[in-house]
C-alpha cells in the first residue's frame, strides 16, 4: 500500500460499488415480498443483483493485488461490503423461514468477529485469506444465491446442503484464522523479550 495509489482506482470503485449494491438489493428484495405478481422476477433481479455484488469482491481484490494498488480504505471498506452484502442476504433468508436463524448468528459472529480481528492484527501484519477461506466465501456465496432463486422447493435441498457446508468452512476458517493470530501474537511477544 503505497501512498501514491489513487484512492479512486479501479478495485476501490468495485468496492464502492458493491457497497452501493447492498440498499438496492435489500429494497428489490422487500419489493419481491411486496409485489406478489413481479415476486418472481424480482427474486430473480435479487439473485442478479446479488450475484454481480459477489463478483465484484472477487474482482476488487485480484485487480488490487495484480496490479499493486492496494489502499487503507480498500483494507478496510472491502470486508465491511462483504459483510453487509452476505448479512443482509442472511437476514432476510432468515425472516424468510429459509435459514434457521442459528445459522444466520453464527456466521455473522464469525464474520464480523474475524473482521475485528484482522483490523487489531493488522499493525504486525496482514493475516491473509487462506484457500480454505475462500472456499468458504464461494460456499457462502453459492447456498445463498441458490437460497434466493425463486426455484419453489426444489431448490431447499441443494441450498441446505450448500449451507451445511458453508456453516462447517466458517466455523472452521474461523477457528483457523483464530489458532493463527493468536501463534503470531505469542511469536511476537517471545521475540521482543
Amino acid at each position: 500500500m503505497t501512498p501514491s495509489v489513487p484512492l479512486l482506482n479501479v478495485a476501490n470503485r468495485l468496492t464502492i460499488l458493491r457497497l452501493f449494491l447492498v440498499p438496492v438489493f435489500v429494497w428489490v428484495l422487500v419489493r419481491s415480498e411486496i409485489a406478489t405478481n413481479q415476486s418472481n422476477s424480482l427474486r430473480t433481479l435479487a439473485t442478479v443483483i446479488f450475484l454481480l455484488a459477489s463478483l465484484t469482491d472477487f474482482a476488487d481484490g485480484y485487480l488490487a493485488r495484480r496490479h499493486g494498488i492496494e489502499t487503507n480504505f480498500g483494507v478496510i471498506a472491502d470486508p465491511i461490503a462483504d459483510k453487509m452484502l452476505t448479512g443482509s442476504a442472511l437476514v432476510w433468508l432468515s425472516l424468510q423461514g429459509l435459514v434457521w436463524w442459528w445459522v444466520t448468528a453464527v456466521i455473522l459472529v464469525r464474520e464480523v468477529g474475524i473482521t475485528v480481528l484482522r483490523f487489531v492484527v493488522i499493525k504486525r501484519g496482514v493475516i491473509a485469506a487462506s484457500r480454505a477461506g475462500k472456499i468458504k466465501t464461494v460456499s457462502q456465496l453459492v447456498a445463498i444465491s441458490i437460497y434466493l432463486m425463486p426455484l419453489g422447493d426444489s431448490r431447499l435441498l441443494p441450498a441446505a446442503i450448500a449451507m451445511t457446508v458453508a456453516l462447517v468452512l466458517t466455523i472452521g476458517t474461523g477457528l483457523d484464522y483464530i489458532v493463527h493470530a493468536y501463534q503470531n501474537h505469542k511469536a511476537i511477544r517471545n521475540a521482543g523479550t
